[in-house]
């Protein structure tokens, strides 16, 4: 295909399967967001510490990352249909038992199970539609899931309050339970019949190095960001990912085929997607704490002030992907990785009274970018394995969004609360009350307002220079032009 020749339009068979997954894809996603601004609801409700609560977040978040290694195998041995219908009974299911939940204990293992379900919806749903459209539509396709990654994170801050406000916390879990059946019946029958692959033998010793590795390192990544260092867990975590790759270049049929990385295009991609996820999926910690510390927003404000970016990315995710089909990966993201320099150049200038037109207007760019930069990257990871090694490398890029992301967040959360409590002279973990409590001063308010902008504008200068070195990847994927 020359860059002057457009891909085939997406038929009906097309379309219908990937609004059956985008359903399921949603669900997900957004259940890993719209949970934060409930936390404090749930502190009181169950009578804990917010430490405690939190585990509803984190257990689920591990989850996730746990099911992911086992998909691409179960989607080849028993077919991506059959796994992606049970994955979603079982996230329905999940929901339903966490909206009935009696105690702490019994909501975070309800969240367990609803997170390693919610785990393969994600991979599963995109191994159909690759298999389904082929390497020549796949950044067509991608575009259309990268709807509900982007309207999860959005909508999720901003559906969680009017839900808590208006019906109580158990709705942010019922309220799935239809929508999961809904989504249950139109998948059973729309999806095209996948029959099973060879697969091998299922490397069950892989799952136990390579699952309780990543859900060590994500764990130790959130003790890290909220100031509790747990070394062992870690030092266990990497011991065990070393092992599985050991392993896996040694066997016939690993868990994950490390062999993918052979493809050029596919690793340079993964490290430009990975740097990407780190460095701007992880300053996404950053920009509601800025509204709420710095600007004293309330949290429903603070999430409709993050509207301007998902709006942007919605715009651009459908025609970049169509894009990067015709053009080439590369001469689309680089312009994306731009304009997100550019407006993350605002928030490194941060201060108390910046005007919010400009801080919009910089989020409306980032957004822009971000459409053209992580659907795009992702396509081009999938493009020449679309046909043999769908599974393996959708599971494979979904372990990267998962362990990235969690990564990303925990050193945001890190150099911002370094840089809070340096100054204001408190240990780290003290370092966010100090500063609200010297705002809240009218003796302090001036100064802390300054000192904390400032720590701010930093932190967002550190995740500009990690988007910074995508480019270094992502020019050699420009140079090579369309595959």
């Amino acid at each position: 295909m020359t860059a002057s020749t457009a891909p085939a339009a997406l038929d009906r068979a097309a379309w219908r399967a990937a609004g059956a997954v985008v359903i399921g894809s949603f669900m997900a996603v957004l259940d890993s967001t719209v949970v934060n601004i409930a936390l404090p609801r749930l502190t009181i409700e169950f009578q804990t510490s917010f430490a405690t609560i939190q585990w509803v977040v984190t257990g689920y978040l591990l989850a996730l990352a746990m099911a992911i290694p086992v998909t691409g195998w179960a989607a080849d041995r028993f077919g991506a249909r059959r796994v992606y219908l049970v994955a979603l009974a079982g996230f329905a299911l999940g929901s339903a038992l966490v909206g009935l939940a009696w105690d702490v204990g019994s909501m975070v293992f309800f969240r367990v199970l609803q997170g390693f379900a919610g785990g393969v919806l994600g991979p599963a749903g995109t191994t159909i539609l690759v298999r389904l459209v082929g390497k020549d539509q796949v950044g067509k396709m991608m575009g259309v899931l990268g709807v509900p990654m982007l309207l999860g994170p959005i909508s999720g801050p901003i559906l969680g309050g009017w839900l808590v406000d208006f019906a109580g916390w158990r709705s942010l879990f019922l309220v799935n339970v239809p929508i999961g059946v809904l989504a249950l019946v139109i998948a059973g029958r729309v999806l095209p019949a996948d029959p099973p692959r060879p697969a091998g033998r299922f490397d069950f010793l892989g799952m136990l190095l390579l699952s309780p590795g990543l859900a060590a390192l994500i764990f130790t990544a959130f003790l890290a960001a909220g100031g509790v260092t747990w070394w062992p867990m870690g030092a266990f975590g990497v011991l065990c990912i070393a092992g599985f790759v050991w392993r896996a270049t040694r066997m016939e049929s690993p868990l994950i085929d490390l062999g993918l990385f052979r493809d050029r295009a596919f690793r340079l991609s993964v490290i430009a997607l990975g740097l990407f996820v780190i460095g701007f999926l992880g300053s996404g910690v950053l920009f509601p704490a800025y509204f709420l510390v710095v600007r004293e927003e309330s949290t429903l404000q603070a999430g409709l002030l993050l509207v301007p970016s998902g709006l942007a990315a919605l715009f651009t995710v459908p025609v970049c992907g169509g894009l990067a089909d015709r053009f080439g990966v590369g001469r689309v993201v680089l312009p994306g990785f731009v304009l997100i320099l550019v407006g993350m150049g605002v928030f490194t200038a941060v201060g108390p009274d910046t005007p919010y037109w400009s801080l919009l207007f910089a989020q409306f760019l980032m957004g822009l970018g971000m459409g053209a930069t992580m659907i795009p990257l992702m396509s081009e990871a999938l493009r020449a394995l679309a046909s043999t090694k769908a599974a393996m490398a959708s599971t494979a890029l979904n372990i990267l969004q998962q362990v990235c992301g969690a990564i990303g967040s925990a050193v945001m959360s890190m150099v911002l609360a370094g840089l809070l409590a340096s100054g204001f002279g408190v240990p780290t973990a003290q370092g966010q009350l100090a500063a609200t409590d010297a705002i809240a001063d009218p003796a302090t308010r001036t100064a802390a307002l300054g000192t904390a902008a400032d720590a701010f504008g930093t932190a967002f200068t550190v995740a500009f220079v990690l988007v910074a070195l995508c480019l270094v990847p992502a020019v050699p994927l420009a140079r090579k032009g369309n595959r």
